[in-house]
Parts: structure tokens; sequence; C-alpha cells
């Protein structure tokens, strides 16, 4: 007897979510319309697909497997769909995009207005998240990224290497004056990035580095926050001195470079994308637009 392809739908999203009701709310059905639908799949296969206790579902051993397969097929599905309903001459339909907070919030978002009017007809969201998303799993269907991808069969193209500096506010600097030496850091207010929190790079502290390596005793940052949008509109408001790639810093226009002989590190930003959508002009069509883009800037 051939699995019924609605109570496959069903099934992965229960094992999904974990629970019936968070899969109900996902599929707009009942609770115990899908527990009815998971028990028929049970019954018509013989075997339990979850085992089932207060704090939720677990899958059992065929479940597991039942699982893998379903959500590959489900994978693979989505992909040929957004390949399908694409024009070759005329790209529509979704594209999730995903970026760090600062690239996305900063110099992302001011830019894809003009993308939005040359193809009004493809859907963007853009997601800031500092997280690597899963691309193989449709998470979001390309990313830009400020590390190289940790994920296979991803196609990736290099950007740019982004150089990055100290900046300050010209408030700041009228008020706590200008540091002239390396060895006026630790006496500076200083903005860092969270200790526990996913970096964007990791090299992303290297000021506070810098300053302690000056310092007699552990310096203590006047600020830390967890992305670079925050810790750009903090130097913004001249709340303190912190390290900022350069086309970040440029986006403000007003902020100064601080010991300019003091180089940070660089670091390359990849567009990458699942191998399945190689021929997709979404993905040909924003290429393309990043590439002009980040020629028209100095990063």
């Amino acid at each position: 007897m051939p699995m019924d392809w609605d109570k496959l739908r069903v099934f992965h999203a229960v094992a999904e979510a974990g629970s019936f009701t968070h899969a109900g709310e996902a599929l707009h059905l009942s609770q115990s319309a899908v527990s009815r639908q998971v028990g028929a799949l049970e019954e018509s296969l013989g075997c339990t697909m979850f085992h089932r206790h207060a704090r939720g579902l677990i899958l059992t051993e065929q479940g597991e497997m039942l699982y893998r397969t379903v959500h590959d097929v489900f994978h693979k599905l989505s992909m040929v769909e957004a390949l399908l309903t694409e024009s070759q001459e005329h790209p529509q339909g979704p594209l999730k995009i995903s970026t760090t907070v600062g690239l996305g919030s900063l110099w992302l978002t001011p830019r894809i207005h003009e993308f939005l009017d040359l193809y009004p007809d493809i859907q963007v969201t853009v997601i800031t998240i500092d997280e690597e998303l899963d691309l193989s799993m449709r998470q979001a269907d390309c990313a830009i990224r400020l590390t190289p991808p940790t994920q296979h069969n991803l196609v990736q193209r290099r950007l740019a290497q982004v150089h990055t500096h100290i900046f300050a506010a010209p408030d700041y600097i009228k008020q706590y004056g200008m540091p002239e030496r390396v060895s006026d850091l630790p006496r500076h207010r200083l903005i860092g990035y969270g200790e526990d929190v996913r970096r964007p790079v990791p090299t992303v502290n290297w000021l506070l580095e810098a300053a302690q390596c000056q310092a007699n005793e552990p310096i203590r940052p006047v600020l830390l926050l967890n992305n670079l949008y925050g810790i750009f509109r903090a130097v913004e408001l001249g709340v303190g001195i912190a390290a900022l790639p350069d086309f970040l810093a440029r986006e403000a226009r007003t902020l100064v470079r601080v010991l300019p002989e003091m180089e940070g590190p660089s670091y390359a930003a990849f567009f990458v994308y699942p191998e399945e959508l190689r021929n997709s002009q979404r993905i040909a069509v924003f290429r393309d637009f990043l590439l002009r883009k980040v020629a028209e800037t100095r990063f």
C-alpha cells in the first residue's frame, strides 16, 4: 500500500516540531487531526514513529529512518519547485537572503531598493543573523558571509576583502581627546563584542586585545554589544571607540579614523548558495547585483 503524501507531510511537521500541538499550529490543523494522521500512518506501516512522553515526542529508530528520507525528499521537491516556477527571462518568486546583522542592516538594506526596482517580481526576504543558517535545508536561498562556508555542496563567490580600523565620532574626540599612540588605548572608552555570543568573525575584538597588551591590569570595556550594527551606532553616538570594518564606518560619513597607522585583521566576504540553485535566475541576478554594488564600495 503506497504511503499517503498528506500523512507524510503531517509526520514531517510533527518530527520537526516535536509535538502534535506545535505541528498543528504550523499546519493550521487541530491537535486531534494531526494525531489521527500520524496514527493512521503508523497503522498503515505497522510500526510506531514516536515515543510519546509528557515533555513531547521523540522519534523511534523507524521514525528517524522515515524522517531522514522524507526530509530529503521534501527538500529536493522545494528546490525543483523553485526552479520550475521561475522564468528564464523574467526572474520571479521568493528569494531569501541571509547575512550578518551589521552587513545586512548597514550595507545591504540601503542598497536593496535598487534591486527591488530592477526585479519587482522577486519577493525578497533578508534575514540578519550572525549564525550560519543551513542553506542545504533551505533555511535561506543564499547568504553573504564574512567567513568561508563550513557546509558542503555550496557554490561560493568571493566578493571582497574587508579591511578594519579603529573609529570614533567627532563628539567623542571633542570630549575625551584623540589617542596619539597605542599605549593610550587602555585609558579610553572602548566598545567591544560580547564574549558569550556568536561572533561574525573570530578576530572582531582585536582592538580590545591590542589595548589589553598595553595595560598592566585587566581592561574593562565601557560597553559590549552582540552585533556590529549596535557597535556602529554606539560609536556614531559618541559612546566610545571601536574597531569597525571600513565599509560600515563609511556609512556614517562622519566617523574619524583613530590611530590610522594601526591596521586591523582583514577577511574575505563571500556570496554562497546551494549547488541545486546554480541555474536559478533569481540567484544569478542577485549575484550580479551584489558584484556591481561591491565594485562601487571601498571595503
